[in-house]
């Protein structure tokens, strides 16, 4: 119940959801970086530092990173800013009414947004990997920024000081089914000032966080896989025993 919850909490931060995802900006493939601990560390880092300010994960607990690798010491000492107790929820402090007056809505929990953002354009991971990627400057938005994915969102740009500043080019082009209209085409991005990070290393270190993200939203998924091969494997063998003593049985009776 709890997980359902969080679940309808993140869809009912974006009304605009099907509009960003069911027809508007193509969607990248993101990179499967959960079975790569050093990646899902550094993810771990980038939410901690980027996302936790307004973002919770309620349904996770610190000490539940020891499955990455990393020890209590170390989750004590690097990732627990708002809690003073390794074993405690990852939550904000930031109250609900200011966050929805300073944004325009309460930043949704990014427990399962993984999970919530997938659609038959992609995976979750897949839209929250290109939608880290293409934030643009919008001086028309009360946050200065825009997104190409989910159009006039409320978030500002959490990671502007590592991608830089980039303006969104667009062009008319002739409506292809009807040549008396036109259409606002998106035309790529322009690099304003330059990040902290190339933009080889500004994607990577999305993937991580992407990586982690989609660690969060299901941590034993690992274990469920490794599981599951054995399971499909047992009732494979269970399949064949039970066509060997049918085929046995119906021998008999004819």
């Amino acid at each position: 119940m709890k997980l359902l919850k969080k679940l309808l909490a993140a869809l009912a931060f974006a009304p605009a959801m099907a509009m960003a995802a069911g027809g508007g900006f193509p969607l990248e493939a993101a990179p499967d970086h959960t079975r790569n601990l050093a990646s899902l560390q550094n993810g771990a880092k980038l939410f901690v530092n980027y996302c936790l300010n307004c973002h919770a994960a309620a349904s996770m607990r610190y000490n539940r990173m020891r499955d990455i690798g990393l020890s209590d010491e170390q989750i004590r000492d690097n990732l627990l800013f708002a809690s003073d107790k390794v074993g405690s929820l990852m939550t904000v402090t930031m109250a609900p009414k200011d966050a929805k007056e300073w944004f325009g809505a309460t930043p949704p929990d990014l427990s399962v947004i993984a999970r919530a953002r997938a659609s038959g354009d992609g995976s979750g991971p897949d839209w929250l990997y290109t939608y880290l990627r293409t934030f643009y400057k919008d001086d028309t938005r009360p946050t200065g920024w825009n997104n190409m994915v989910f159009p006039n969102v409320g978030m500002p740009h959490a990671l502007w000081e590592l991608q830089g500043v980039r303006n969104a080019k667009f062009q008319d082009v002739k409506d292809p089914h009807d040549a008396t209209k036109t259409i606002h085409q998106f035309a790529g991005f322009e690099q304003v000032r330059a990040g902290k990070l190339s933009s080889l290393e500004y994607d990577h270190q999305v993937a991580d966080l992407v990586g982690f993200l989609t660690w969060v939203a299901e941590p034993a998924q690992d274990t469920r896989r490794r599981l599951g091969v054995w399971v499909l494997l047992f009732l494979g063998i269970l399949v064949l025993l039970a066509w060997l003593l049918n085929r046995s049985y119906w021998k008999e009776v004819k």
